[in-house]
């Protein structure tokens, strides 16, 4: 059970933290640092729901164990990974 005390410990250490319920299940995660996505992506390509085990494993922070075994869950929780990469938009100008 994650308490409202340990949420808040995650936001002061990694500022935006996300949760994501499937049936009776949830699952904490942080958002994906760069080594993370760049691991992650180099196996994306011949295997992609390796590229979702990854991310899964390396943002955890806390949340029901059964999301990683149970194929429906994973799948689940899976569909709604992509959302955890966060890219603020970014605007060139010639000077």
């Amino acid at each position: 059970m994650v308490t409202k005390e340990q949420i808040q410990e995650w936001k002061n250490q990694y500022k935006e933290i996300f949760v994501i319920s499937v049936a009776d299940k949830k699952v904490y995660l942080r958002t994906p640092d760069r080594k993370t996505l760049s691991y992650a992506s180099t196996l994306a390509t011949k295997d992609p729901l390796r590229f979702n085990e990854v991310i899964l494993e390396n943002c955890w922070l806390g949340g029901d164990e059964e999301i990683k075994t149970n194929d429906e869950l994973f799948l689940a929780v899976s569909s709604k990974l992509p959302d955890l990469i966060q890219i603020k938009e970014a605007t060139l100008e010639k000077l």
